[in-house]
């Protein structure tokens, strides 16, 4: 669970950094690795919008458990 949950939370890193990057100089990294919506900049975007959901449910573990 420990490894779901560094990889889940590297993933929303670098999803976060890549709208900072469209959102300041309209500069789409994954588009520009991978190209424009590519099969592989769609499995990018996939696994970045996955790795979001399991850090939401597993933070709300983490809280649960806490309390």
């Amino acid at each position: 669970m420990r490894a779901l949950k560094i990889i889940s939370y590297i993933l929303v890193i670098i999803g976060a950094l890549n709208w900072g990057l469209v959102g300041l100089f309209n500069i789409d990294l994954v588009a520009l690795l991978f190209g424009e919506m590519t099969l592989l900049s769609r499995i990018v975007y996939s696994l970045v919008g996955i790795a979001a959901v399991i850090s939401i449910i597993t933070s709300y573990r983490d809280i649960a458990d806490y309390n």
